[in-house]
């Protein structure tokens, strides 16, 4: 049976912060969801941008307990730059979000686990469990697939500091980009 655990990443998404967040449902419950898809062998458990990284779809009835960040850009929308860090030995970055608006509501949830070999290589797995939860998206109603962020994607393929390796086809920094020039997250 393989095994998912909390990685500490995952806590940084609280109401407030611009992650998804959840509402009534602990870190803890969202790593016994995936560790149930997980073994199961479902259809809720699909490759993510690399080898060791998975995301696991849950149950439409336990969309309500989360809140995406996410809201659509339009003419209205005034935004706020900030220049901030994810964690104190990552680089400084640009982050762009929304000073006001109305969240999107939640059409599905993915939860992001990444195996222990692929944590392992950057020093950042936290237990021996098989898998960690290291994130999890709230994704707006008619959104398919929410691609990464560019600024994760850079991170990741130029493998800076917190960034997991990665490669990315032009075709995936394109629809990156598309989706970011028309959403955004409110703060």
């Amino acid at each position: 049976m393989k095994t998912v655990s909390v990685n500490s990443f995952v806590t940084r998404q609280i109401k407030g912060s611009g992650k998804s967040y959840a509402i009534l449902t602990s870190y803890s419950e969202m790593a016994l969801w995936a560790e149930q898809e997980i073994n199961k062998t479902s259809g809720n458990v699909i490759n993510g941008y690399r080898d060791g990284v998975v995301l696991v779809i849950i149950d439409d009835d336990r969309v309500k307990n989360f809140v995406s960040p996410l809201i659509k850009i339009d003419e209205n929308t005034e935004l706020l730059a900030k220049w901030q860090q994810r964690r104190p030995d990552e680089d400084y970055y640009i982050h762009v979000s929304a000073k006001s608006g109305d969240h999107a509501p939640v059409g599905k949830v993915e939860l992001i686990l990444y195996s222990h070999d692929v944590l392992a290589e950057d020093n950042e797995a936290e237990t021996k469990a098989d898998w960690e939860l290291i994130a999890f998206n709230a994704i707006p109603v008619g959104i398919d697939k929410m691609p990464m962020n560019p600024v994760t994607m850079m991170r990741n393929q130029l493998h800076l500091q917190g960034g997991t390796q990665g490669y990315y086809s032009s075709e995936d920094w394109a629809e990156a980009i598309h989706f970011w020039q028309n959403y955004t997250t409110l703060d």
